[in-house]
C-alpha cells in the first residue's frame, strides 16, 4: 500500500531546525518548502492500487530523492547515504535528523513501478506544469535542437568474448539449453573463466578459434529451435518466454554481424574468420545490447547512446528530450529532433517570426518557430518537414565537398526540375536518369575545366538529390547576414544547457535504453527545476511566478 507523510512535524525536523541554513533559492530549500505541491501523494496512488500490505515510503519523499539524485548524479547506495547523513537531502524530503533513511533498493523498486506505469514521466511532467505555469515560454518563438553521446555503463566486448557471452546467455535464459550445450558446443569450453589461451598475434590461431565458436553458435542455435518446436514454449511463463528469445536473437546476431567466411571457403566447410567490415547497427555488448559505436564527428568516437534534446535557447529550458541508441537511420539527429518538436507540449500556436523569412526572400513568412540546429538536422527531408509545419530552420546547411580539392561542388551545376537536366560549368547538359543522376561521360574528355571538376577517367556524375531545390535555397537563405546573426546571438545558451545535462553525467547509469531514457528524463525534470529557481521560482497564491525572468 501507499505509504503517506506525517501531518505533524517531528520535534526534531531538520527544516524546524536548521532549514534557515539552506541556502535561499536552491533545490534542497524549494523541495523542503514545495515538495507536497510539487509531488502530491495522488500522483502515484495508482501505482500502488491495493490498500493492503506494509506501507511503502512516501511518495513525495522517493520523489524528491529521485531529482536529488539525478540532479547530483548518485548511485542508488550513494543516494539512501545521502538521505541518511546529509541533512541537506533530509530537510528537502522533510525527515527528522534521526530518520534512517532507506535501503538502496527501494529506489530500483520504484523505478521498476514507475516504468510499468502508464505514465512513466510523471516527474518530468511535474516540472513541466510548473515551467507552463509560470509562463516564462510564453511568446518563445525559437527552440533548438541538438544531441551529445552518453558513455554507455557497460565496456566494450569484442567478436570472441561476445560469442562466448552469447552461448552462455542461451544456457541460462533458455529452459532445457544448459544440458545441450557441453554435447553441442564442443568448440570451447564455456565453463571456463576469462578470454581463451591462445596466441592473439596468430592469425591461423584466432581464425581457428573463430570457427569453432561460430559453429558452435549455428549448432546450439539449430537445436534450440529444434527444442522449442518440440515443446510448447507457449506453457512458459510470459518472462521466461521473453527471455529465451531476446537470448536466442541474440546470439543468432553476434554468430553473423562480425564474421565471415574464410579465405578460400564457401561458407559450408565451417571456416570462418573476423569479417574486414563494420557491420550497420553493430551491437558492442552482450551485456547491454542496445549499446552503440557513436561517431559524433570524424575525429570523436564513443560507445554509448545518443540524448536528443530541444532547448529553448534564451532560457535555457530543455522543453523536450529522448534517448536512443547512438547509430541507425532511425536515430538519426534529423529524424528524432523533428520527432522530439511534435512532441513538445511547450510548442503551440506562436507569432510569427517571420521577418528574417521575409528579409531572405525564403517564401517562410508567418511560420511558427525559429529553430536553431547544426548541420546535422539539415537534411532535405528534415529541412521539408519543418517548413511543410510553417517553421523557419535556421540551420547550418550541408557541407559542399568537391571531387576535387577546390573545385567544383554540384552547387556549380545547374539543375532543371522541369526539364530533368543537368549543366556542368562548361555548359554542357545531360539528361537525369530515373535515379535522378547526370552523366556526363566523354563530355569529360576534351573539356578544359575538368581537373577542377573530376579525376574519373569515365567523366563526372552527378547525383541530383531530391530535395537539391530546397537545400540550395537554404543555403541562400544561411548566406546572409541576420540568418547568421541569429544563429550567433542564441546558439552559446544550448551550448551552455547541453554542458549542463553532461556535467558529472556523461555516463549513463543502466542498460537499455527504456531505463537510461527514463533517467535522462528525470535529470532533465531536475535541470529545469534548477534554471527555474535561478530565474526565481516561487509559489504566491497558490501561482508560480519568476521574480526576475
Amino acid at each position: 500500500m501507499q505509504g503517506r507523510s506525517e501531518g505533524q512535524r517531528d520535534l526534531w525536523d531538520v527544516e524546524s531546525v536548521a532549514g534557515h541554513l539552506l541556502p535561499a533559492g536552491g533545490v534542497f530549500a524549494f523541495l523542503a518548502e514545495q515538495r507536497t505541491v510539487l509531488f502530491p501523494a495522488s500522483m502515484f496512488e495508482d501505482l500502488f492500487p491495493s490498500g493492503l500490505g506494509r506501507p511503502s515510503v512516501p511518495p513525495g519523499v522517493v520523489a524528491a530523492v529521485m531529482v536529488l539524485q539525478a540532479l547530483h548524479g548518485t548511485s542508488d547506495r550513494e543516494t539512501a547515504e545521502a538521505v541518511t547523513f546529509d541533512l541537506r537531502w533530509k530537510a528537502a524530503c522533510g525527515l527528522p535528523i534521526t530518520a534512517q533513511g532507506f535501503h538502496p533498493s527501494v529506489l530500483t523498486y520504484w523505478r521498476r513501478r514507475l516504468i510499468r506505469s502508464d505514465r512513466p514521466d510523471r516527474i518530468f511532467e511535474a516540472v513541466r506544469e510548473v515551467v507552463a505555469g509560470t509562463g516564462v515560454l510564453r511568446g518563445k518563438t525559437r527552440r533548438a535542437l541538438d544531441s551529445t553521446v552518453l558513455d554507455d555503463a557497460v565496456a566494450r566486448q569484442d567478436t570472441v568474448t561476445q560469442l562466448i557471452a552469447a552461448v552462455r546467455r542461451v544456457g541460462r535464459e533458455v529452459p532445457g539449453a544448459a544440458a545441450l550445450i557441453p554435447g553441442v558446443c564442443t568448440g570451447y569450453d564455456y565453463t571456463r573463466a576469462g578470454k581463451p589461451d591462445i596466441a592473439w598475434d596468430d592469425v591461423a590461431a584466432r581464425e581457428e578459434l573463430v570457427s569453432a565458436l561460430v559453429n558452435d553458435a549455428l549448432a546450439l542455435l539449430a537445436r534450440v529451435q529444434d527444442r522449442l518446436e518440440q515443446h510448447d514454449a507457449k506453457d512458459w511463463p510470459a518472462n521466461v518466454r521473453d527471455g529465451a528469445g531476446q537470448a536466442i536473437a541474440l546470439l543468432a546476431l553476434v554468430a553473423g554481424q562480425d564474421v565471415e567466411p574464410a579465405e578460400g571457403s564457401d561458407g559450408t566447410d565451417g571456416r570462418w574468420r573476423i569479417a574486414r567490415r563494420v557491420a550497420p547497427d553493430r551491437v558492442i555488448s552482450t551485456v547491454d545490447p542496445d549499446a552503440r559505436h557513436a561517431h559524433k564527428t570524424q575525429h570523436r568516437r564513443q560507445d554509448g547512446f545518443k540524448a536528443h534534446v530541444v532547448i529553448e535557447p534564451d532560457t535555457g529550458l530543455i522543453t523536450e528530450s529522448e534517448l536512443t541508441k547512438a547509430s541507425g537511420p532511425a536515430t538519426s539527429d534529423a529524424t528524432v529532433g523533428v520527432r522530439l518538436l511534435e512532441a513538445d507540449s511547450s510548442v503551440t500556436a506562436a507569432p510569427s517570426v517571420g521577418s528574417l523569412a521575409a528579409s531572405t526572400g525564403s517564401g517562410v513568412a508567418g511560420c511558427g518557430l525559429q529553430l536553431l540546429a547544426d548541420s546535422a538536422y539539415g537534411s532535405g527531408e528534415a529541412l521539408a518537414d519543418l517548413q511543410a509545419k510553417g517553421h523557419e530552420p535556421i540551420i547550418k546547411p550541408w557541407p559542399l565537398r568537391p571531387a576535387v580539392p577546390g573545385g567544383f561542388t554540384t552547387e556549380d551545376f545547374g539543375v532543371d526540375e522541369t526539364a530533368r537536366t543537368v549543366t556542368c560549368p562548361n555548359g554542357i547538359t545531360r539528361p537525369m536518369d530515373k535515379n535522378r543522376t547526370a552523366r556526363f561521360g566523354a563530355a569529360c574528355a576534351g573539356c578544359p575545366l575538368r581537373t577542377r571538376c573530376t579525376t574519373s577517367k569515365t567523366g563526372r556524375d552527378i547525383k541530383v538529390h531530391r530535395h537539391d531545390a530546397l537545400h540550395r535555397a537554404h543555403r541562400a537563405r544561411a548566406a546572409d547576414p541576420a540568418f547568421q546573426d541569429v544563429y550567433r546571438r542564441h546558439r552559446p545558451m544550448v551550448e551552455r544547457s547541453i554542458a549542463w545535462l553532461t556535467r558529472r553525467n556523461r555516463r549513463v547509469p543502466y542498460r537499455g535504453v527504456t531505463k537510461n531514457n527514463a533517467w535522462l528524463r528525470r535529470r532533465v525534470a531536475a535541470l529545469n527545476l534548477r534554471r527555474l529557481l535561478v530565474l526565481g521560482l516561487q509559489r504566491r497564491n497558490d501561482q508560480w511566478v519568476l521574480t526576475h525572468p
